[in-house]
C-alpha cells in the first residue's frame, strides 16, 4: 500500500519513527508531520501565514503547519501518487471518547477522509509510553484485514492500545466512544513580568466507562477499534427540531 503518515506529536516522535519502521516492512510510507508539538490543534487549517516544509536526514518531511496542513501538503505536493490509506499517530496518549473532538492525530486521520480516502488514527494509552512497538504491530495487522474488507473512504477507524507487550494484549474490541467528564480546571499563573497567564488544566478523567466503550476495552488490555464519521448532525432529534422549525 501507498502510506501516507502524519501525527499531531511532531516529525521527531518516536510514536511515527516506529510505526515508520514496522509500515515500511511491508509497504511504501511516506512521512509528513509537524515539525513540533501540535497536540490539541484538531482540525485547524493554517490560512493566515504561509506553510514551510523541509525534508529531514532520515527522509521525513516536517511542516510548519497544523496535523490538517500536513495532510493536505502531503497529498497534494509532497506525494507523486495519492494514497491508498492515510494513518496518523502513533499518538503519544489516549484519543478516547471525547478526545476525538480536540486531537491532532484524529484530525490528521479526519483530514484524510475528507480528502477522499481511508484513514486510521493510532493512540498508545499510557502511562509510561514504553510499547510504542505494541500500537505499531497492532497497525499493521490491521492493515491486513483492511486490505481484505476496505473500510470506507467516509470513515475513519480511532485505534487506542494498551501500553502493554504485545504478549499481553488480551485481544481487540469494536467500541463506541465513552465520555469524560466536563474539564473545568484552569489553572492561573503568573508570567516572569508578573503578568497572569492561564494554562488549561489537565484530561478530566473518564465518565462513560460502560463495558462497549473504547474506555473500557483498554483499561481492560484490549485494542479499542472505534469507527468514526466527521457527519455531527444529530438525526435522533430531527423530529423533535422539526416542530418548531416548520412555523418561523
Amino acid at each position: 500500500m501507498n502510506i501516507l503518515l502524519s501525527n499531531d506529536d511532531g516529525y521527531f516522535a518516536p510514536g511515527i519513527e516506529q510505526l515508520y519502521q514496522v509500515l515500511a516492512e511491508q509497504h511504501q510510507v511516506t512521512v509528513v508531520a509537524p515539525d513540533r508539538n501540535c497536540s490539541g490543534a484538531s482540525s485547524s487549517l493554517t490560512l493566515a501565514i504561509p506553510i514551510r516544509a523541509k525534508q529531514r536526514s532520515n527522509g521525513f518531511y516536517s511542516v510548519s503547519g497544523t496535523p490538517a496542513d500536513c495532510v493536505h501538503l502531503g497529498t497534494y505536493h509532497i506525494m507523486q501518487a495519492k494514497p491508498d490509506i492515510v494513518i496518523a499517530g502513533i499518538n503519544r496518549g489516549a484519543n478516547l471518547g471525547d478526545d476525538v473532538l480536540y486531537s491532532g492525530t484524529v484530525a490528521a486521520a479526519m483530514e484524510g477522509r475528507s480528502l477522499g480516502f481511508p484513514a486510521i488514527a493510532v493512540s498508545l494509552v499510557g502511562p509510561d509510553y514504553q510499547h510504542y512497538e505494541t500500537a505499531a504491530r497492532v497497525v499493521a495487522k490491521v492493515l491486513l484485514q483492511l486490505q481484505k474488507c476496505p473500510l470506507s473512504k467516509h470513515q475513519i477507524l480511532n485505534v487506542n492500545v494498551p501500553n502493554l507487550p504485545l504478549e499481553k494484549i488480551a485481544g481487540y474490541r469494536l467500541t463506541r466512544l465513552g465520555s469524560r467528564h466536563r474539564a473545568d480546571t484552569i489553572v492561573p499563573t503568573q508570567d516572569p513580568k508578573g503578568q497572569t497567564v492561564y494554562w488549561i488544566g489537565p484530561t478530566p478523567g473518564a465518565q462513560d466507562v460502560a463495558e462497549g466503550t473504547d474506555f473500557f476495552a483498554v483499561e481492560n488490555g484490549f485494542v479499542s477499534l472505534t469507527p468514526i464519521t466527521a457527519d455531527l448532525t444529530a438525526y435522533d432529534v430531527f423530529d423533535q427540531v422539526g416542530e418548531w422549525v416548520s412555523s418561523l
